[in-house]
């Protein structure tokens, strides 16, 4: 059997990579070890209702201070990629058959734990035909059922093996935030995330837009990894150009000397001139420091992107 806990079984493409040296990270990035009666009550729920979360799986810096007050990213679709991303935790190989009664115990966990706004991700899933398109929508609809007031946000895979026809899937399921994460600059797309196509990924937020433009659009890249400050701005742009709500940018931390090398720690100034360049690009909401994360404050950040819509829209 296969022990995921174990690297070498964990990444089998990577095995073999030559080590990338992991300096010591600075001081504005460094977390304390998660603990607390929140954070083991949040892991209980997740563990009762045989749940993955991206918090453990990708080695999340945050997930002591998320897990504390009882907020966890929901990863669908079991624990095992199809990509082998050189920047990503999560274990590679061949994935499991979906679980049928997986978006139940989601909505489940949700419930009990009380959740006002819940993250549902997953892995990638070039394995099935409709990449999982189907089962994101079943997991919203059931969300949706047993917790009617919560607002659902999905960070989804980019069903780049797909026909064009599976978003609709998801976007008919009527999620209130639709992320998918560029997650570099489009030059180290070969390196870095070589299974993946920047303009397939950016085209997708673009139709998430056309086929519902109610539905906010969040993406995120990761800085640290060997671009420079006129690629990011570029990306901005991009986004921009593809009607993106929210940004996201945050340091990339390396998970294991064997994932890609870290190539420079940004610093919180440089992170706070990417904020104020992006809300002067016209996003409306942007986050951008050093531990920045998708789902990080994700509520928060629902409840600003909310208000700022109404406000350019007029609304009270």
């Amino acid at each position: 059997m296969r022990d995921l806990k174990v690297p070498e079984q964990r990444h089998p493409e990577k095995a073999h990579r030559p080590d990338n040296a992991q300096p010591r990270k600075p001081s504005w990035i460094r977390v304390k070890a998660p603990t607390g009666d929140g954070y083991n009550a949040t892991k209980k729920i997740m563990r009762d209702n045989k749940l993955v979360t991206v918090c453990e799986e990708a080695g999340c810096p945050n997930a002591g201070e998320c897990w504390s007050q009882g907020h966890a990213t929901m990863m669908i679709m079991g624990e095992i990629c199809t990509r082998g991303c050189t920047f990503c935790n999560i274990a590679t190989g061949r994935p499991n058959a979906l679980d049928t009664f997986e978006p139940g115990r989601v909505a489940d966990a949700v419930q009990k734990l009380g959740l006002n706004h819940v993250v549902i991700t997953s892995v990638d899933r070039d394995d099935l035909e409709d990449g999982g398109a189907e089962h994101f929508a079943q997991t919203i609809r059931a969300v949706r059922h047993r917790s009617p007031k919560t607002t659902i946000e999905i960070l989804t895979p980019d069903f780049l093996k797909c026909d064009d026809s599976v978003l609709k899937v998801v976007v008919d399921a009527k999620p209130d935030v639709f992320n998918h994460n560029l997650e570099t600059v489009p030059g180290l797309y070969p390196t870095v995330r070589p299974g993946a196509r920047y303009f397939h990924s950016l085209r997708l937020l673009q139709r998430v837009k056309e086929l519902d433009p109610s539905i906010f659009t969040k993406s995120g890249i990761m800085v640290g990894l060997g671009e420079d400050q006129q690629s990011v701005k570029q990306v901005m742009d991009d986004m921009r150009a593809a009607d993106v709500d929210f940004l996201t940018i945050g340091q990339y931390l390396q998970p294991t000397p064997k994932h890609h090398g870290v190539d420079r720690f940004v610093t919180p100034e440089e992170f706070a001139s990417y904020d104020k360049a992006a809300y002067g690009k016209g996003f409306l909401m942007v986050s951008a420091t050093p531990l920045t994360r998708s789902s990080y404050h994700a509520g928060d950040d629902f409840a600003k992107l909310r208000s700022a819509r109404n406000a350019k829209l007029g609304q009270a």
